[in-house]
């Protein structure tokens, strides 16, 4: 009984693996083909990459590195980088989807490190 279990979160945790580097696609093709993409769709199928990674592919020991990434990610959105010529909008761009994937995880892993603080 318990292989089973222990069997079902590993398929989840590998779920969202394959989730976080399709995320990291995604968002990386899409800053290029930035006027291909519909932005509607871009920022829901990049939210929902983000939840199964929030929600399932983080180890307790991950938890703190990744949210200071995170934020290390937020934090370089506010760099204006369309001003580099050439390639600037583009990284803008990129780094803007990269946000919006990350920060649904960034919320879920928070939330469940005070869920989990707060049971101690």
């Amino acid at each position: 009984m318990v292989k089973k279990s222990s069997s079902k979160r590993v398929e989840l945790h590998r779920l969202a693996h394959y989730a976080f580097f399709v995320g990291l696609l995604v968002a990386i093709l899409a800053g290029f083909f930035r006027n291909v993409v519909s932005a509607e769709f871009l920022i829901a199928a990049l939210v929902l990459l983000g939840f199964v990674v929030g929600l399932f592919n983080l180890t307790a020991k991950e938890t703190v590195p990744f949210l200071v990434a995170s934020i290390a990610l937020m934090l370089a959105g506010i760099v204006n980088l369309g001003l580099i010529p050439v390639v600037g909008e583009y990284l803008r761009s990129i780094l803007v989807n990269i946000v919006v994937f990350v920060v649904p995880a960034a919320v879920i892993v928070a939330l469940k490190t005070i869920w989990k603080l707060a049971s101690a």
